[in-house]
């Protein structure tokens, strides 16, 4: 880059005139800036706001986060996924209580060494938070220097991402750094976009931009393809009995750990095999209707899942792992992942 200076001008005074209005924006604490850079990792904006101010509603500070019960954190979480986030966020909290008096150390080294706040996390709160003059380097920052710098380097491999860290180190400004970061996130938000499609004509710092120059924006970053996910085949049951269905609770660690699930088995059964799985949990089936297939898709692993809706003649011999909650404790109380929305909907209907 010719001239830092001026690239941080020029993205500062656009950012200060078009810097997206949201809700942790507004009163920038550290207790806020890292819940919400928590809720972001992997989660669309839009979809972040509500869940952002419902928390902030229910557990206002560091005290409050690290006392509260885990259904409870779980299901203020549910429909965000990753819940190893929402898991961390407890465990940061408690840590801060008892050896940081209940708040946020300002520093990358310790701030990286809590539960759940890696290197983009960390630089995002020491600047944004604490005004540190650090980097928060993620998907956004990597495509946009990627493009700036018109990088023929894979982005996503580790060393490429450790000397863009330590790059932009140089180039984040000591004044207003947190702001500086933040319209880097903006920019690669809703100008240099993804997947070839970069809205150029509007981008403030186009002519820093040497992909932009070489008219090579549409073929940078270099894509290199995914490992393609796994898939796993499962058969849902929903179980009812009177105006109760049957939970089971996941084990810890892992995917989805400690959520609520409908009960299921691993592969596709048939309505007779299913039934000698019931049989097996204790279920005597008075009713059973095929329900339709739905589909989750995880980073790594999709799940094909076929259902069966069935009514209960008998709870009473049923597997201990069950509990039997209404439509009701389920809408408020039980935290079930996004996974089963398709089959939620039949309880609620």
């Amino acid at each position: 880059m010719k001239n830092i200076v001026l690239f941080q001008s020029d993205l500062l005074k656009w950012y200060h005139k078009n810097a997206r209005v949201l809700p942790w924006r507004s009163n920038p604490t550290p207790y806020r800036v890292w819940i919400s850079e928590m809720m972001l990792q992997q989660t669309r904006v839009d979809t972040v706001i509500p869940y952002f101010t419902r928390f902030m509603n229910e557990l206002p500070d560091i005290p409050a986060l690290a006392g509260v019960e885990e259904d409870k954190l779980l299901k203020l979480w549910q429909g965000l996924g990753y819940y190893n986030r929402a898991l961390n966020l407890k465990k940061t909290a408690k840590i801060l209580v008892e050896k940081y008096q209940g708040q946020l150390p300002s520093d990358v080294k310790t701030l990286m060494e809590l539960p759940g706040i890696g290197p983009y996390s960390a630089g995002a709160i020491a600047s944004i938070a604490f005004e540190k003059a650090v980097p928060a380097v993620d998907g956004n920052v990597l495509r946009i220097m990627a493009r700036i710098l018109a990088s023929r380097e894979d982005m996503n491999q580790v060393k490429i991402k450790k000397q863009m860290q330590e790059f932009m180190l140089e180039v984040v400004p000591l004044n207003d750094p947190g702001a500086f970061n933040q319209a880097m996130m903006d920019l690669g938000a809703t100008i240099c976009l993804p997947n070839g499609e970069p809205k150029c004509e509007k981008c403030p710092v186009r002519k820093h931009c040497r992909a932009f120059e070489l008219k090579l924006t549409s073929q940078i970053p270099i894509k290199v393809s995914k490992k393609r996910r796994g898939i796993e085949e499962k058969t849902v049951f929903v179980l009812s009995s009177g105006e109760k269905f049957a939970l089971q609770k996941r084990k810890a660690g892992g995917l989805l750990p400690n959520l609520w699930e409908f009960p299921n088995t691993s592969g596709y059964l048939t309505e007779e095999q299913s039934r000698s799985v019931l049989e097996d949990w204790g279920i005597l089936v008075e009713e059973m209707l095929e329900l339709k297939p739905s589909k989750h898709i995880f980073s790594h692993i999709e799940w094909h899942m076929k259902g069966f809706f069935v009514t209960a003649a008998n709870t009473d011999k049923s597997s201990s792992n069950f509990v039997w909650v209404t439509k009701e404790e389920i809408q408020h109380q039980y935290s079930i992942p996004t996974a089963f929305k398709d089959f939620i909907k039949y309880i609620l209907k």
